[in-house]
């Protein structure tokens, strides 16, 4: 059978939470299966580190998708002209996006949330009028549809009518480099990154829904309770660092606390989750969230929302909070200091919960939705 593959974010040093999904699941199936060909459709010149194995084909489709305008062009001309070169049995995307017009190709799309029919405020007006005029088509002529948690499945239904015998649940995974840290190694990392101090961490996109503004004022708030070294430190691009978070940071009485760390490559971000003494993911909304498993693996303790999909993913592993209530975050923080035993139990409850989610399991239930649907 030929698989065509959407490939788009298959970016070489820049996957983000999607790339990653992208990355970790289609590596894997196209090595499990060489007895099909797969088709890999880029929309600019490619790494060669994503062709995985002899069964891969690697195209380009035009224009580059870095644009709503041109998402339209390359979704409903670029890959259309490319599958009819190829003629496959199954057109796969795991990005959500899918061509609207295809004829005798089934089409199975992977959608990660809805976030922007929840939050229409955290995204930019063009790219909002994209997703509101073609997503709930794209889930309309996917004849599957694999998304991330059982929260968006849920989603999905109620807010576009897809059957729930259509969507499948296909959990993300975790990078295996995310492992703990022997104590010594642990005041080495402490002492390179956070001037020898214990650490809360932030780690995801700068971005509205990031909650980051709320998690600046907890972390003032806990300060203001309990006198001691600690610091947050805050890893992720700068994108979207105007307006409330710039605000919130600049009001912060303990501003010199905060250690902004932009983006880190892997081997440093493993170091930074195993020497945290808290993992602090307080997002408004989440598809899955990945940083959650990352701290379970890195065996760091967690403090989560209360919302979307975050409970479902953090079990009884994690303090769940309610995102907009800066006081519980902060005494989420409080607790964890203070309390060793506490956080012991909850790194403990976090090597169980971590079982539910690998990148072999990922790939092998997105190839269970892939093969109700091949011919």
């Amino acid at each position: 059978m030929k698989i065509a593959v959407n490939t788009r974010l298959l970016l070489k040093d820049r996957l983000e939470g999607i790339g990653w999904f992208s990355h970790e699941s289609l590596r894997r199936i196209v090595q499990q299966h060489p007895e099909h060909q797969f088709y890999f459709i880029f929309d600019r010149p490619y790494d060669e580190s994503f062709v995985y194995a002899d069964n891969v084909t690697p195209v380009v489709a035009h224009p580059p998708a870095r644009h709503p305008y041109l998402w339209y062009l390359f979704f409903e001309w670029g890959i259309p002209h490319q599958l009819r070169n190829i003629r496959p049995d199954l057109f796969l995307s795991t990005d959500g996006w899918v061509p609207l017009h295809l004829k005798d190709i089934p089409v199975v799309d992977v959608i990660h949330d809805l976030n922007f029919e929840h939050h229409p405020d955290f995204i930019k007006p063009t790219v909002l009028r994209y997703y509101n005029r073609f997503f709930h088509r794209f889930a309309q002529v996917s004849a599957r549809i694999a998304t991330v948690s059982e929260y968006t499945r849920q989603d999905i239904h109620n807010l576009y009518g897809v059957p729930q015998n259509r969507i499948d649940v296909v959990y993300n995974g975790c990078n295996e480099n995310f492992k703990p840290l022997s104590a010594e190694k642990q005041r080495q990392v402490r002492q390179q990154y956070a001037q020898g101090c214990e650490y809360f961490l932030f780690v995801g996109l700068i971005h509205k829904r990031k909650n980051l503004a709320n998690i600046f004022r907890a972390f003032d708030a806990f300060k203001a309770k309990e006198s001691s070294d600690a610091k947050l430190l805050v890893v992720g691009d700068k994108k979207w660092w105007q307006g409330e978070i710039e605000d919130a940071y600049n009001a912060m009485q303990y501003q010199s606390d905060v250690i902004m760390m932009g983006r880190q490559p892997m081997d440093v971000l493993c170091d930074l989750y195993a020497s945290a003494r808290a993992l602090v993911y307080a997002s408004l909304f989440e598809g899955f969230g990945i940083p959650i498993v990352e701290a379970f693996n890195a065996e760091t303790a967690v403090i989560t929302s209360n919302v979307t999909s975050m409970p479902e993913v953090a079990g009884d592993a994690a303090v769940l909070v309610d995102p907009n209530r800066v006081p519980q975050i902060a005494d989420a923080m409080l607790a964890l200091w203070k309390d060793d035993a506490f956080r012991s139990q909850l790194i403990q409850k976090g090597q169980e919960q971590r079982n539910l989610f690998s990148w072999q399991q990922t790939a092998d239930r997105l190839w269970n939705t892939i093969e109700q649907v091949l011919p």
